[in-house]
Protein backbone atom coordinates (compact mmCIF):
# COMPACT_ATOMS: atom_id res chain seq x y z
CA UNK A 1 0.00 0.00 0.00
CA UNK A 2 2.51 2.45 1.36
CA UNK A 3 4.45 1.54 -2.38
CA UNK A 4 1.80 2.10 -4.41
CA UNK A 5 1.26 5.56 -3.14
CA UNK A 6 4.84 6.30 -3.30
CA UNK A 7 4.54 5.70 -7.10
CA UNK A 8 1.33 7.86 -6.98
CA UNK A 9 2.68 10.91 -5.23
CA UNK A 10 5.71 10.48 -7.56
CA UNK A 11 3.73 10.50 -10.33
CA UNK A 12 1.85 13.59 -9.51
CA UNK A 13 4.42 15.64 -8.43
CA UNK A 14 6.33 14.56 -11.86
CA UNK A 15 3.69 14.97 -14.12
CA UNK A 16 2.18 18.75 -14.45
CA UNK A 17 1.72 19.42 -10.52
CA UNK A 18 3.08 22.51 -11.48
CA UNK A 19 0.47 24.48 -11.93
CA UNK A 20 1.14 26.40 -15.65
CA UNK A 21 -0.17 29.28 -17.16
CA UNK A 22 -1.91 26.72 -19.92
CA UNK A 23 -3.81 25.07 -16.60
CA UNK A 24 -4.94 28.47 -14.83
CA UNK A 25 -6.34 29.88 -18.33
CA UNK A 26 -8.30 27.00 -18.84
CA UNK A 27 -10.10 27.40 -14.77
CA UNK A 28 -10.76 30.61 -15.87
CA UNK A 29 -12.53 29.63 -18.96
CA UNK A 30 -14.48 26.82 -16.86
CA UNK A 31 -15.27 29.73 -14.06
CA UNK A 32 -16.71 31.97 -17.01
CA UNK A 33 -18.92 29.13 -18.14
CA UNK A 34 -19.97 29.02 -14.89
CA UNK A 35 -20.70 32.11 -14.27
CA UNK A 36 -22.57 31.63 -17.36
CA UNK A 37 -24.48 28.90 -15.96
CA UNK A 38 -25.76 30.83 -13.27
CA UNK A 39 -23.39 30.59 -10.23
CA UNK A 40 -23.16 34.11 -8.60
CA UNK A 41 -21.19 33.38 -5.04
CA UNK A 42 -17.65 35.14 -5.78
CA UNK A 43 -15.95 32.73 -3.14
CA UNK A 44 -16.99 29.95 -4.74
CA UNK A 45 -16.07 30.92 -8.32
CA UNK A 46 -12.52 32.11 -6.99
CA UNK A 47 -11.92 28.75 -5.30
CA UNK A 48 -13.11 26.99 -8.68
CA UNK A 49 -10.25 29.03 -10.34
CA UNK A 50 -7.70 28.39 -7.79
CA UNK A 51 -7.57 24.48 -7.69
CA UNK A 52 -5.63 22.62 -9.76
CA UNK A 53 -8.51 19.90 -10.77
CA UNK A 54 -6.11 17.91 -12.71
CA UNK A 55 -4.69 16.16 -10.23
CA UNK A 56 -7.59 15.26 -8.99
CA UNK A 57 -7.78 12.63 -12.24
CA UNK A 58 -6.44 10.01 -14.16
CA UNK A 59 -3.94 11.12 -16.21
CA UNK A 60 -5.76 9.67 -19.21
CA UNK A 61 -8.24 12.35 -18.15
CA UNK A 62 -5.94 15.05 -17.65
CA UNK A 63 -6.57 17.11 -20.84
CA UNK A 64 -10.19 16.86 -20.23
CA UNK A 65 -9.96 18.29 -16.27
CA UNK A 66 -11.27 21.82 -17.07
CA UNK A 67 -14.64 20.85 -18.97
CA UNK A 68 -17.59 21.08 -17.12
CA UNK A 69 -17.87 17.57 -17.04
CA UNK A 70 -17.94 14.41 -14.43
CA UNK A 71 -15.37 11.63 -14.98
CA UNK A 72 -14.26 8.67 -13.83
CA UNK A 73 -12.36 8.02 -10.82
CA UNK A 74 -10.92 4.91 -8.41
CA UNK A 75 -13.51 2.59 -7.25
CA UNK A 76 -16.17 3.10 -9.70
CA UNK A 77 -16.98 6.68 -8.60
CA UNK A 78 -16.89 9.86 -10.34
CA UNK A 79 -15.36 12.96 -9.59
CA UNK A 80 -18.24 15.67 -9.90
CA UNK A 81 -19.10 18.19 -12.63
CA UNK A 82 -17.78 21.14 -11.94
CA UNK A 83 -20.88 23.03 -12.10
CA UNK A 84 -22.53 20.66 -9.46
CA UNK A 85 -19.77 21.36 -7.03
CA UNK A 86 -20.24 24.69 -7.72
CA UNK A 87 -23.98 25.13 -7.74
CA UNK A 88 -24.26 22.44 -4.41
CA UNK A 89 -21.72 24.58 -2.54
CA UNK A 90 -23.58 28.05 -3.25
CA UNK A 91 -26.22 26.27 -1.87
CA UNK A 92 -24.65 25.82 1.67
CA UNK A 93 -24.57 29.61 2.34
CA UNK A 94 -21.97 29.18 4.34
CA UNK A 95 -18.72 31.63 4.87
CA UNK A 96 -15.32 31.43 6.17
CA UNK A 97 -14.97 29.68 9.52
CA UNK A 98 -18.36 28.01 9.07
CA UNK A 99 -18.10 23.90 9.72
CA UNK A 100 -19.59 21.70 6.83
CA UNK A 101 -19.81 18.08 6.90
CA UNK A 102 -19.10 16.48 3.52
CA UNK A 103 -20.80 12.95 3.11
CA UNK A 104 -18.84 10.80 -0.11
CA UNK A 105 -15.29 12.74 -0.28
CA UNK A 106 -14.55 10.84 -3.37
CA UNK A 107 -11.56 12.30 -5.19
CA UNK A 108 -11.18 15.01 -2.30
CA UNK A 109 -12.30 17.99 -4.98
CA UNK A 110 -15.29 19.31 -3.35
CA UNK A 111 -13.77 19.26 0.19
CA UNK A 112 -10.78 20.94 -1.49
CA UNK A 113 -13.37 23.92 -2.85
CA UNK A 114 -14.83 24.32 0.93
CA UNK A 115 -11.47 24.28 2.41
CA UNK A 116 -10.01 26.90 -0.17
CA UNK A 117 -12.90 29.06 1.21
CA UNK A 118 -11.94 28.87 4.89
CA UNK A 119 -14.65 26.43 5.79
CA UNK A 120 -14.05 24.17 8.35
CA UNK A 121 -14.18 20.72 6.50
CA UNK A 122 -15.04 17.57 7.89
CA UNK A 123 -15.77 14.63 5.52
CA UNK A 124 -16.34 11.11 5.16
CA UNK A 125 -15.68 8.25 2.78
CA UNK A 126 -16.75 4.60 2.75
CA UNK A 127 -14.45 3.22 -0.09
CA UNK A 128 -11.02 2.92 1.37
CA UNK A 129 -9.45 3.36 -1.63
CA UNK A 130 -10.66 6.79 -2.26
CA UNK A 131 -10.13 7.49 1.64
CA UNK A 132 -6.37 7.04 1.63
CA UNK A 133 -5.96 8.31 -2.40
CA UNK A 134 -7.40 11.70 -1.39
CA UNK A 135 -5.29 12.13 2.05
CA UNK A 136 -2.56 12.24 -0.42
CA UNK A 137 -4.41 14.85 -2.41
CA UNK A 138 -4.83 17.06 0.45
CA UNK A 139 -1.54 16.78 1.52
CA UNK A 140 -0.56 17.85 -1.81
CA UNK A 141 -2.30 20.75 -1.92
CA UNK A 142 -2.01 21.04 1.84
CA UNK A 143 -5.44 21.60 2.73
CA UNK A 144 -5.96 19.65 6.07
CA UNK A 145 -9.85 18.71 6.85
CA UNK A 146 -10.76 16.48 9.21
CA UNK A 147 -11.10 12.77 7.34
CA UNK A 148 -13.00 9.85 8.55
CA UNK A 149 -13.15 6.43 6.58
CA UNK A 150 -16.83 5.50 7.59
CA UNK A 151 -20.88 5.38 6.83
CA UNK A 152 -22.21 8.49 5.50
CA UNK A 153 -25.99 7.98 6.92
CA UNK A 154 -24.22 8.35 10.61
CA UNK A 155 -22.46 11.42 9.68
CA UNK A 156 -20.19 12.29 12.60
CA UNK A 157 -22.19 13.95 15.55
CA UNK A 158 -19.51 13.78 17.47
CA UNK A 159 -18.47 16.67 15.33
CA UNK A 160 -21.52 18.35 15.05
CA UNK A 161 -23.85 20.45 15.00
CA UNK A 162 -22.80 22.08 11.53
CA UNK A 163 -23.52 24.97 9.41
CA UNK A 164 -23.78 22.90 6.80
CA UNK A 165 -23.50 19.59 5.49
CA UNK A 166 -23.37 18.61 1.69
CA UNK A 167 -24.07 15.12 0.51
CA UNK A 168 -21.78 14.51 -2.68
CA UNK A 169 -23.77 11.32 -3.60
CA UNK A 170 -27.84 10.18 -4.67
CA UNK A 171 -30.13 9.51 -1.59
CA UNK A 172 -33.09 7.69 -1.42
CA UNK A 173 -34.11 9.48 1.15
CA UNK A 174 -32.95 12.19 3.39
CA UNK A 175 -31.48 10.06 6.64
CA UNK A 176 -32.40 11.44 9.99
CA UNK A 177 -29.05 11.37 11.77
CA UNK A 178 -27.79 14.12 8.95
CA UNK A 179 -31.06 16.34 9.88
CA UNK A 180 -30.23 15.89 13.96
CA UNK A 181 -26.44 17.27 12.98
CA UNK A 182 -27.45 20.63 11.32
CA UNK A 183 -27.27 23.84 13.58
CA UNK A 184 -30.50 25.90 13.73
CA UNK A 185 -30.09 28.29 10.46
CA UNK A 186 -27.69 25.33 9.01
CA UNK A 187 -28.74 23.54 5.85
CA UNK A 188 -28.60 19.89 4.05
CA UNK A 189 -27.38 19.82 0.58
CA UNK A 190 -28.77 16.46 -1.29
CA UNK A 191 -29.55 15.02 -4.31
CA UNK A 192 -32.82 12.89 -3.58
CA UNK A 193 -33.88 9.95 -5.75
CA UNK A 194 -33.05 7.12 -7.28
CA UNK A 195 -32.21 7.28 -10.79
CA UNK A 196 -32.20 10.22 -10.94
CA UNK A 197 -32.40 12.64 -8.08
CA UNK A 198 -33.38 15.87 -6.92
CA UNK A 199 -31.36 18.55 -5.80
CA UNK A 200 -32.73 19.20 -2.33
CA UNK A 201 -31.81 21.68 0.53
CA UNK A 202 -33.25 21.22 4.04
CA UNK A 203 -32.85 24.09 6.12
CA UNK A 204 -33.16 24.00 10.13
CA UNK A 205 -35.41 26.50 11.42
CA UNK A 206 -35.78 25.66 14.91
CA UNK A 207 -34.76 22.59 17.15
CA UNK A 208 -38.10 20.59 15.61
CA UNK A 209 -38.78 22.22 12.77
CA UNK A 210 -37.12 22.35 8.52
CA UNK A 211 -37.96 23.86 5.70
CA UNK A 212 -37.44 22.08 2.11
CA UNK A 213 -36.68 23.63 -1.29
CA UNK A 214 -35.91 21.51 -4.72
CA UNK A 215 -33.60 22.64 -7.18
CA UNK A 216 -34.34 20.28 -10.09
CA UNK A 217 -32.99 17.03 -11.03
CA UNK A 218 -28.91 15.78 -11.14
CA UNK A 219 -27.10 12.50 -11.66
CA UNK A 220 -25.04 10.88 -9.11
CA UNK A 221 -23.63 7.47 -7.82
CA UNK A 222 -25.89 6.21 -4.77
CA UNK A 223 -25.37 7.01 -1.43
CA UNK A 224 -24.65 3.43 -0.14
CA UNK A 225 -24.93 1.95 3.86
CA UNK A 226 -21.80 0.78 5.12
CA UNK A 227 -18.16 0.85 4.52
CA UNK A 228 -16.25 -0.97 2.06
CA UNK A 229 -12.50 -2.34 1.89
Amino acid sequence: MCFSFSILLFALLNREMIDTLRHKGLRKQLVNELIGKGIKNQEVLNAVNAIPRHIFMDQAFERFAYQDKAFPIAAGQTISQPYTVAFQTELLEVQKGDSVLEVGTGSGYQASVLCEMGIKVFTIERQRELYDKSQHFFDILKYRPFQKYGDGYKGLPVYGPFDGIVVTCGAPYIPKALLSQLKVGGKLVIPVGDKEQVMTRITRVSEKEFSKKEYGNFKFVPFLKGKNN
